[in-house]
């Protein structure tokens, strides 16, 4: 007599819990596909960033060597970053003399490095290229498939186009 108590047709009360899970799981999986497409389309903003580093005390030749390889995606930790090596300039190194005086260096040149990239744009700018930050006066290692230099020092940040 029990049997035929919880029975509903040809369905009895164990079956259609059963069917509603399977409805439910099926539902909420279907919204987080849809949720996930919607959140990549809506990627957040993004805001590019020009970046100078210089490195001091360079020989003269490797000068020659970057020029060659530029523009040059920016790589960290042996990975890819986003961004690029833009241009190269160089500038006289000075040293001092036995005189006292300073006087060029020949051999020896400081390398200005410029570089882009894009951030997210959120209202405490965090702006970072791999795992390095990116702040004027901030030592940086500047590196790509072909260029790596370290003991560099980040001398200018300019947000926006």
């Amino acid at each position: 007599m029990e049997q035929k108590a919880k029975r509903f047709g040809k369905f009895n009360v164990v079956d259609i819990i059963a069917v509603l899970l399977i409805l439910a799981v099926i539902a909420f999986a279907g919204y987080k596909f849809v949720s996930g497409r919607n959140a990549a389309a809506e990627a957040p903003p993004r805001i590019p960033v020009t970046f100078q580093v210089k490195v001091e005390g360079v020989p003269a030749e490797l000068y020659e060597s970057c020029v060659e390889h530029l523009p040059s995606p920016l790589m960290a930790s042996g990975a890819l970053v986003g961004g690029n090596i833009e241009s190269v300039e160089k500038e006289p190194f000075l040293v001092i003399s036995p005189d006292g005086e300073w006087v060029e260096d020949p051999a020896h040149v400081n390398l200005i490095f410029t570089a882009t990239t894009t951030v997210l744009d959120t209202p405490v700018m965090l702006t970072k290229v791999g795992d390095q930050e990116i702040r004027v006066g901030k030592p940086h290692l500047i590196k790509s498939e072909y260029i790596e230099f370290q003991g560099g020092i980040i001398t200018d940040v300019q947000w926006g186009e």
